[in-house]
C-alpha cells in the first residue's frame, strides 16, 4: 500500500513541477495586480501638506510665495504676464509649478515664482513607475524562463517530433503550428514581451557616442507584419491593433533617446534638477505617462504585409511631449544617415530623374499607410515634470539665451522672432526652437481635443439603448 501511496503522491509532485512555469507566471499576475498601489508614488511631503487643510484642491488657488526679506533685485525683469495663448492646450497647475530653470535657489524661486493659468485646476495624477521593472519584474521574468528551459531539456524532442510529423492528424497540427508561428505577436503576455524588449536592449545598447541635439527630431524605426489575428472580415489589418504596435515603437524611441535622462531626472534627490515652488527638491519614483492617441488611416495593410514604424519627437509644451508615428511601406524608404552605430544601409540625399537631372526627393506620403499622434507626460510621483528638463538632461538641447527653456507665456520659451533659419546650419538654440514650434502647429490642434470632455452630458435628454456582448 505504502509503494502506491508514495508512487502517487511523486506523480502528483511530478505533474505540479511540470506547470511550475505556468504557476510563476499567475503568481507574478496576482501578486503585481493586488500591489497595485506600489505603482503609485506618494507626493512629496511639500506637495501633500499643501492638501492638509483649506477647501478642495481642484478648487483652491494658489497664493504666489512671499517676496525674500531685504532690497529687491534688480538684475533681472520679473515673470511675464499669466495670459495663455489660444494655441496652448490647458494643463494641470502641476505642470506649471517647475521652477523656470532646473536649478533655483531660494532667492531665485520667489523672484520667479511658479505662475497659474487661466482655467487651469491643481488635479494631480499619478502614473505608473519603472522603478519595480529592474528589480522585480526582470528577475522573475528570468527565473521563470530559465525554469522552463530547464523542463525542456527533459523531453525525448526525437520521439515526439517523429510523432508530432507522422501521427495521426498530423496535417491538422502541422497547419496550426503555422498558423501560430505567423501569429505570434498576438499570444498571450506578447505584447509586454515586446515593450520590456524595448527596455531592456537599450538599456544594454547605449549610442557608442551620446548623440548631440540634431538628433532630437530623428526618427526611430521599428519594423513589424500584420499577423492573420491582426486580420479583420475585411481583410486588411484592424483599425484597432494599431495602437498596440505604437506603444512598441514609442518604447523604442524614448528610451533610446531619453534613457539616460530617465535615471538622472530620476535620482532627483541627488541631482536637484526638479524644484516645487517654494524650491524643495521633488521626491518621487519617476514615469511617464500616455496622455492620448491620434491615428489618421490612409490606405490599408494587407494581411502579413511588413510594415516599418517611423517614430519621433514632433514638439512639446509645459506638460506633454508629442510623437509623431508614420506607418511605412517596409523597405521603401531609408534614412539618409544613423546616430551613432550603423543599423542598415543608407540613401542619397540626391536622386536622379529618368532626364538625367539630381534632385532632392521630396514625396514620401506616398509610401504612408497611416500616421499616429500621441503624447507624453513625464512624473516624479504626482509631480509633473516639464519635458524640457528631461530632454536638457540628455544633452539634448543646446544653451538658450535668456529665461531658457522654461520661460514666456507658455511657459516654452520667449516667443520672439527667430529669423531666418538655414536648414543645413548647426543645430542651436534658434534652430531647435524652429522644429518645436513646426510640430506644435500641429499638436496644438491634437491638444484642442481635450476639451471635449466636457462635452458628455450623461444623456441629458435621453439615450437610444443599452445593449451588451460589447
Amino acid at each position: 500500500m505504502y509503494p502506491a501511496i508514495a508512487k502517487c503522491a511523486s506523480s502528483a509532485l511530478f505533474c505540479f513541477l511540470r506547470s511550475s512555469a505556468l504557476w510563476i507566471v499567475v503568481v507574478v499576475v496576482l501578486v503585481f495586480g493586488g500591489l497595485r498601489r506600489l505603482f503609485l508614488v506618494r507626493p512629496s511631503s511639500s506637495s501633500s501638506s499643501s492638501r492638509r487643510s483649506g477647501p478642495p484642491l481642484a478648487y483652491r488657488r494658489r497664493s504666489p510665495p512671499p517676496p525674500p526679506s531685504g532690497p529687491p533685485s534688480t538684475s533681472r525683469a520679473g515673470p511675464p504676464s499669466d495670459s495663455l495663448p489660444r494655441h496652448s492646450p490647458p494643463i494641470t497647475t502641476t505642470a506649471a509649478r517647475l521652477s523656470l530653470r532646473p536649478r533655483l535657489n531660494t532667492t531665485e524661486a520667489h523672484r520667479f515664482p511658479p505662475r497659474e493659468y487661466p482655467g487651469e485646476t491643481t488635479t494631480k495624477m499619478a502614473v505608473g513607475t519603472l522603478s519595480l521593472f529592474y528589480p522585480v519584474i526582470l528577475p522573475l521574468s528570468t527565473a521563470g524562463l530559465l525554469y522552463a528551459v530547464h523542463r525542456l531539456m527533459y523531453v525525448d524532442w526525437a520521439t515526439w517530433a517523429t510523432d508530432f510529423f507522422t501521427g495521426p492528424g498530423s496535417v491538422s497540427r502541422i497547419l496550426l503550428v503555422v498558423y501560430m508561428g505567423l501569429s505570434w505577436k498576438n499570444f498571450p503576455f506578447m505584447w509586454h514581451i515586446r515593450v520590456f524588449h524595448a527596455f531592456i536592449l537599450h538599456l544594454l545598447r547605449r549610442p557608442p557616442t551620446p548623440l548631440r541635439p540634431n538628433s532630437l527630431f530623428h526618427p526611430s524605426i521599428t519594423s513589424s507584419y500584420t499577423s492573420p489575428l491582426e486580420t479583420d472580415y475585411n481583410l486588411h489589418k484592424s483599425n484597432s491593433t494599431y495602437f498596440a504596435d505604437l506603444d512598441v515603437s514609442r518604447s523604442h524611441l524614448v528610451t533610446h533617446l531619453l534613457g539616460p535622462a530617465m535615471s538622472v531626472v530620476g535620482d532627483n534627490a541627488k541631482n536637484k534638477l526638479v524644484l516645487d515652488p517654494q524650491g524643495n527638491v521633488v521626491k518621487g519614483g519617476f514615469g511617464i505617462g500616455l496622455g492620448a492617441v491620434f491615428c489618421s488611416f490612409r490606405r490599408e495593410i494587407p494581411p502579413l504585409k511588413g510594415y516599418e514604424m517611423w517614430s519621433r519627437i514632433l514638439s512639446w509644451d509645459r506638460k506633454w511631449l508629442y510623437i509623431v508615428t508614420h506607418y511605412v511601406v517596409k523597405g521603401k524608404v531609408r534614412p539618409t544617415s544613423w546616430d551613432g552605430r550603423k543599423f542598415g544601409p543608407t540613401r542619397p540625399k540626391l536622386v536622379r530623374t529618368e532626364d538625367g537631372k539630381e534632385v532632392e526627393e521630396k514625396d514620401f506620403s506616398k509610401y504612408v499607410y497611416a500616421t499616429a499622434i500621441s503624447k507624453y507626460v513625464f512624473k516624479l510621483g504626482r509631480f509633473t515634470v516639464h519635458p524640457s528638463i528631461v530632454i536638457e538632461a540628455n544633452g539634448l538641447l543646446p544653451e538658450r539665451p535668456g529665461e531658457g527653456w522654461r520661460g514666456g507665456e507658455t511657459g516654452t520659451g520667449t516667443s520672439e522672432d527667430l529669423g531666418e533659419i538655414n536648414e543645413n546650419s548647426e543645430w542651436d538654440w534658434k534652430r531647435v526652437e524652429h522644429e518645436r514650434r513646426k510640430g506644435m502647429e500641429y499638436a496644438q490642434h491634437f491638444a484642442a481635443l481635450d476639451g471635449v470632455n466636457s462635452l458628455f452630458d450623461g444623456g441629458e435628454d435621453g439615450a437610444i439603448g443599452k445593449f451588451h456582448l460589447g
